[in-house]
């Protein structure tokens, strides 16, 4: 299994091939489109990450092996792509590894936080927080 600093590392160098801001754009709602959808049990009041203008779930399930798996999905097709690259680093790890991550190093790094609005900036922060708190909440 690869490390969140591993799957870092692959997605700032794919960040790196493509050329403009708008080529990464449409690569990250590309990225979105490829999340399973949720079902409708699943886009719950208790699922819903607060803080964000457009409508984002979040699922949290731990795994057998220490692991925790996250789905999300949002009504917004640019949203759904940050959802996606925020799920591609920290799914698939133990909640200790989820909370020594710092997410907002990392979006500096590929180059995120300097290319959304401030609104757009606030939701991507409080889908961090909503997993922060989940892998505190798994890891107590």
């Amino acid at each position: 299994m690869s490390s969140i600093q591993d799957e870092l590392n692959e997605l700032a160098d794919e960040f790196d091939l493509l050329g403009d801001w708008e080529e990464r754009y449409r690569y990250v709602i590309e990225m979105g489109r490829d999340l399973a959808p949720l079902s409708d049990a699943e886009r719950s009041e208790a699922n819903k990450v607060r803080g964000c203008a457009s409508q984002v779930w979040l699922v949290t399930e731990p795994q057998g092996d220490g692991t925790v798996r996250f789905r999300g999905d949002s009504d917004a097709h640019i949203v759904r792509g940050l959802i996606a690259v925020v799920l591609r680093l920290v799914s698939g790890h133990t909640p200790g590894d989820i909370l020594a991550f710092d997410a907002g190093a990392a979006f500096n790094r590929i180059g995120l936080s300097g290319h959304l609005s401030a609104q757009r900036s606030n939701g991507l922060a409080s889908m961090v927080a909503r997993i922060r708190r989940d892998a505190e909440a798994l890891s107590a």
